[in-house]
């Protein structure tokens, strides 16, 4: 075992609020951990604390001698003005390589994470280029230890999953916070969860870390309940007995002030319950879309979508950054006009918008005021109203945090804000952009009971496939050019799915046709004479350039230099777009086989 980093006694507060005390810990070569908490108790503050971006109040942080450590934040910074290229050059590790080799490579690395042009400005970089651009940044350092704040927010669900399978192959060892379950379960061998000031450490993934974690739940509550029956018993004690002055008496006055201090805590979420707060009654009319067409320039967003949506559907939206998701829920909501078509809602349907963007908060306010605006009653049925007060407990706002202003909380906090002020006001028709971003896992995973109890419609876009799964009914795949195919299944479907069809690809190129048989020949007659040659050609076609894309994945997975790097990246991102529009043509014709 190899020690590289070693926290002893680390406390971290901001004025009285302490956000973890005489926490201790190591991490050793080969770890890859992930960081568990709920928002505001300090996941990136710690991180902020090893990389030495903040100091602590007390304790200390022991690196290894010459270990070499890759940080990456949420808010990266760059130097103005300055290219991808010239920005990601001073990154490279000092090699015995050739200028050419080093830009070679920082293009490699630029193009597998969606930024195929170097010579790009940092100054135009949107936020999520911004994030895949310090990413680019931090892998390409090579470091011993590699730190992640988030590293899958901002990410299409294609590069996480090379980047989950980057860090699993790699022998790099990590610390990362991230809300992404599947990304943990799957990359994760040690979990450390903030909890109660403390930290807990469990050997394991994700999943073997829910298990644990609920024994552990489940021993604190029993303990929990005990502490509280002593307590009932000692406050007897306490009214009966006057002012003490024995050091016996003393010392059991103390005890009790203790026990009172132990028997407040909680622990488990189940006080943020939004399924308390039912949706408004929906119609069996919802809404139809008639003909929509989008496009900006020469891009195309929607291409005469036509859709009826029916009561209770939870739909996922996915596809590439950039293929106009999150406009077509702005169209939907009225804040993006079509060029052409028509949205024809039900009368009954209310919507609760939840943006990428958040609500617009006033930073000035205090938590209770900003939702006191918004509603001063929060109607759950006839019989049980909520102040809002009461109503921001159960999302985890205790009555002092509803007394901060807006400006002070955590981003992760304010998303949860967003989320208390998008559900009081009792919708039916849900409409989530990115919900999970910023989220925690405690927090995601409330919210998703929530959903599939929810008795209305749902839209959601999500990168998180954990999420997706859990949520949705079938998925709109955007693919580009205004074209959407709707998919009856969650997204591990989807992938499966695809997954299936390009291994029966492959099956039927190597195996030796046979005769068709008779019910085979009456299906071939459903097809053209040309369509059935254009089938054939793309079964062969989509064969070969899965090949070239599989053997160009392993050569940039191989570490070895590449002199043509450029025009191979090039190559990688023409190789998935030709994949992507093929494979979709082949499964038009394959419903008439």
């Amino acid at each position: 075992m190899n020690p590289y980093l070693q926290v002893e006694d680390l406390t971290k507060s901001y004025g009285d609020r302490i956000l973890f005390e005489s926490v201790t810990f190591g991490v050793n070569e080969g770890d890859k951990i992930g960081i568990i908490a709920k928002n505001g108790t300090g996941k990136s503050t710690l991180l902020r604390l090893l990389s030495g971006v903040e100091s602590p109040d007390s304790g200390t942080v022991t690196f290894r001698n010459d270990l070499r450590v890759g940080f990456l934040d949420q808010d990266p910074v760059f130097t103005p003005h300055a290219t991808l290229m010239e920005e990601m050059l001073p990154a490279l590790r000092e090699e015995d390589h050739e200028e050419w080799n080093r830009e070679d490579r920082v293009v490699q690395m630029l193009s597998q994470l969606g930024l195929p042009d170097p010579n790009l400005t940092v100054d135009h970089l949107s936020g999520g280029q911004r994030k895949r651009a310090s990413l680019a940044r931090v892998l390409l350092s090579q470091p011993d230890l590699l730190i992640l704040d988030e590293p899958t927010n901002h990410l299409d669900i294609s590069t996480i999953e090379w980047l989950e399978n980057y860090l699993t192959r790699q022998r790099v060892t990590l610390l990362m916070v991230t809300h992404d379950r599947y990304f943990l379960d799957r990359v994760c061998n040690k979990i450390i969860e903030i909890d109660l000031r403390q930290i807990f450490t469990y050997e394991g993934n994700f999943d073997y870390y829910l298990r644990r974690r609920a024994e552990r739940i489940e021993a604190l509550t029993g303990e929990l309940a005990k502490v509280r029956n002593i307590l009932r018993k000692e406050q007897e004690w306490m009214r009966r007995q006057p002012q003490a002055r024995a050091g016996k008496a003393r010392y059991r006055i103390n005890a009790f002030y203790d026990l009172k201090q132990k028997a407040s805590l909680r622990y488990d979420e189940k006080n943020i319950n939004p399924n308390e707060v039912k949706s408004s009654y929906i119609g069996s009319k919802i809404f139809e879309a008639e003909g929509i067409s989008k496009r900006f320039g020469d891009k195309v967003i929607l291409d005469d979508f036509t859709y009826t949506f029916a009561r209770y559907e939870k739909v996922g939206i996915v596809g590439e950054n950039g293929v106009g998701k999150s406009t077509f829920i702005k169209m939907l909501m009225g804040l993006v006009p079509q060029d052409k078509g028509e949205w024809n809602v039900g009368e009954t349907v209310r919507f609760g918008y939840y943006s990428q963007e958040g609500l617009d908060l006033p930073e000035g306010k205090k938590v209770i005021d900003a939702i006191t605006d918004i509603t001063e009653e929060v109607v759950v049925n006839d019989a049980t109203r909520y102040s809002p007060m009461q109503f921001l407990t159960k999302f985890l706002f205790s009555p002092a945090d509803q007394q901060k202003y807006i400006s002070t909380l955590s981003g992760g906090e304010k998303r949860r804000l967003h989320l208390a002020a998008v559900l009081i006001t009792r919708p039916n028709f849900l409409i989530l952009d990115e919900p999970t971003n910023d989220l925690d896992i405690m927090t995601l995973g409330i919210l998703e009971e929530y959903l599939k109890d929810f008795k209305g419609c749902v839209i959601v876009i999500s990168h998180d496939r954990f999420f997706l799964d859990s949520i949705v009914d079938h998925l709109f795949v955007m693919e580009g050019n205004g074209v959407i195919k709707d998919f009856p299944g969650n997204h591990t479907d989807y992938r499966n799915y695809l997954k299936e069809l390009r291994a029966a690809k492959q099956k039927e190129v190597a195996e030796k046709p046979e005769a068709p048989k008779r019910e085979t020949r009456e299906r071939v007659r459903k097809m053209t004479f040309k369509e059935r040659k254009e089938y054939e050609a793309l079964t062969v076609e989509i064969e070969k350039l899965t090949q070239e894309k599989d053997t160009l994945e392993s050569l940039f997975n191989s570490g070895e230099n590449i002199s043509d790097v450029a025009e191979k990246a090039a190559r990688y991102s023409q190789l998935k777009e030709l994949l992507d529009e093929k494979e979709m043509r082949w499964l038009e014709l394959d419903e008439l086989n």
